[in-house]
């Protein structure tokens, strides 16, 4: 795929494959930013990821080096919050969170009560249960948290994910993402969720508009075909696939879609935008 990188005046980059493995950074990140902020490239880093802040990721690429603001970072949590303020009254919403920081700070800034453990609808306490269930990425899950989102999903809650992605890049190889939470709840309930996530468009329409750039003159990087560059595809935004993360090369022998540039690794991304006309 040689078609030159042309009409790029934004960039909307995934972060896990392609910027790092778990905590270690990809070969060339600093480079990749040094470049971004020399040719005064605006950029958001959209990760389908929800269970860390953005304050968060600002602290662990500070840690590989890299200075970046927090309005630079939009991650599924953030995301799904802005998503649900648009859709529902804050002020008379209850939600079950199954994730962690990432999925419920969010959620408390844009006004949401949080719903805990066992606090269910009841004859005698009808409104102590969630309106809505928000599934994300968490490390800390327990039988508690899962029976929780259970049985306000049978008692006919919302069910929202963060994202639904099964499978999650570490520096040990691919571990099991959100995707295998949503299916265990899938399993106990029947109940699929709306995905705010990539590939659902939502998130990089959010981002276009942080931006105040167009899916034309914007590139979104990333290394799933699943999620980066199929949300880039129904969002209308051409795409650019790293090979340092989960889909390979061949993957694309049993998928309709392509991303418009593929390219080995994230140095070869800088050097490819450096070079650009």
């Amino acid at each position: 795929m040689n078609i030159p990188l042309t009409n790029i005046n934004a960039l909307i980059v995934d972060m896990d494959g392609v910027l790092w493995h778990g905590e270690q950074a990809i070969a060339g990140l600093s480079d990749f930013f040094q470049l971004l902020r020399e040719q005064d490239m605006p950029f958001i880093l959209a990760t389908n990821n929800a269970s860390h802040t953005a304050e968060q990721y600002v602290k662990k690429l500070a840690r590989m080096g890299v200075s970046i603001k927090q309005e630079e970072i939009l991650t599924s949590g953030m995301a799904t919050a802005l998503y649900l303020a648009q859709h529902k009254d804050p002020a008379n919403t209850h939600i079950f969170v199954l994730g962690e920081q990432g999925a419920s700070q969010p959620l408390l800034e844009q006004g949401f009560t949080l719903t805990g453990i066992y606090q269910l609808n009841s004859p005698e306490t009808p409104n102590q249960g969630a309106d809505i269930v928000v599934c994300g990425k968490d490390e800390t899950i327990t039988w508690d948290k899962l029976s929780t989102a259970t049985l306000n999903l049978q008692a006919g809650a919302e069910f929202i994910a963060t994202n639904a992605d099964t499978t999650l890049p570490t520096e040990r190889g691919l571990v099991q993402g959100n995707g295998a939470i949503l299916a265990a709840l899938h399993a106990a309930t029947g109940r699929t969720p709306t995905v705010i996530g990539k590939p659902e468009p939502i998130m990089y329409q959010q981002a276009l508009a942080l931006l105040g750039s167009t899916p034309e003159n914007t590139i979104a990087i990333g290394d799933r075909l699943d999620t980066d560059i199929l949300g880039a595809v129904r969002t209308g935004m051409r795409s650019l696939m790293v090979l340092t993360g989960t889909s390979k090369r061949e993957d694309l022998q049993n998928i309709d879609f392509a991303p418009t540039w593929i390219m080995q690794d994230l140095q070869a991304v800088t050097e490819a935008l450096r070079e650009r006309n």
